[in-house]
């Protein structure tokens, strides 16, 4: 099993409904998201997945994001954007454009902070 990551970067602001602290407060954070990918099988050339085409598709998923208010998007209306969330979201979004018989996106890290994230992954 072959295991591929890549690391990309947004800034948008969201603020936790029902927060008991500051973050209940409309904030901002430059967002880390780094995807992990797994690929049973190299192609002819040894390539597990394209870097350029995984980066395409989170760049594009990224953008939807990017310099917005997280709390305003369809998505989240519902549910706090928070790191857990933001991960899930972009699991789901990112595996129905990658996903193949080969290779599949295992695990997606979303961190507010050098020092803070949460992963989303199925079993």
């Amino acid at each position: 099993m072959y295991e591929l990551d890549i690391s990309r970067d947004f800034s948008a602001a969201h603020s936790l409904c029902g927060y008991n602290g500051n973050c209940s407060a409309l904030h901002g954070h430059n967002w880390t998201v780094q995807v992990f990918v797994r690929a049973a099988e190299l192609d002819q050339i040894g390539i597990a997945v394209d870097f350029k085409k995984l980066k395409k598709e989170l760049d594009a998923i990224l953008e939807e994001l990017d310099h917005t208010h997280l709390n305003e998007n369809d998505d989240f209306k519902t549910v706090n954007p928070t790191s857990e969330v933001i991960a899930k979201y972009i699991y789901s979004k990112l595996s129905a454009k990658i996903n193949d018989g080969n290779v599949k996106v295992y695990r997606v890290r979303v961190c507010e902070s050098p020092t803070s994230g949460a992963s989303y992954y199925a079993d």
